[in-house]
């Protein structure tokens, strides 16, 4: 027996536009607005994050410190959706993000300088929550924006 995306969503009991919605408050609460509340509220507690950033841990802990370090060096960061694509329990987000690095972050002191990075996330949910994330910032556009590489 084919599984398809209405046996999914039925399974589940959410449609690809709810899990679209969660996904969208999810990082507007956490990225956009700052609120570390938002890892509590959206992903589940076996949450794995299969690329977090160096250094914090592949949980739901290590994603409340991704946004909380975020937050720290760019007090201004924002996460802009361009696209949001789903599938049954599948979403795909395509986003740019940035701010003004004005705290130390990962060891880097402050430059003032404002940084804009495009990445892209996919997100599996159940039941409502986000249970797993795979997804790539351009790390080496940071660095080359801090100044911190050649461009």
């Amino acid at each position: 027996m084919t599984s398809t995306k209405q046996d999914t969503a039925h399974a589940t009991g959410h449609t690809a536009e709810q899990n679209k919605a969660t996904v969208r408050d999810f990082i507007d609460g956490l990225f956009t607005n700052g609120d570390l509340g938002a890892v509590d509220t959206y992903l589940a507690e076996d949450f794995v994050n299969h690329d977090p950033p160096f250094g914090v841990p592949a949980d739901r802990e290590g994603m409340r410190a991704a946004g909380a370090m975020m937050r720290a060096g760019f007090p201004d960061w924002h996460s802009e959706m361009h696209q949001l694509v789903a599938e049954g329990d599948i979403v795909v987000e395509r986003f740019t993000a940035g701010g003004t690095h004005r705290g130390e972050v990962m060891g880097v002191a402050p430059t003032g300088r404002t940084v804009s990075l495009p990445g892209i996330n996919i997100f599996r949910l159940r039941d409502g929550v986000i249970v797993e994330r795979w997804g790539r910032l351009d790390d080496l556009g940071l660095l080359r924006q801090l100044g911190l590489t050649p461009a």
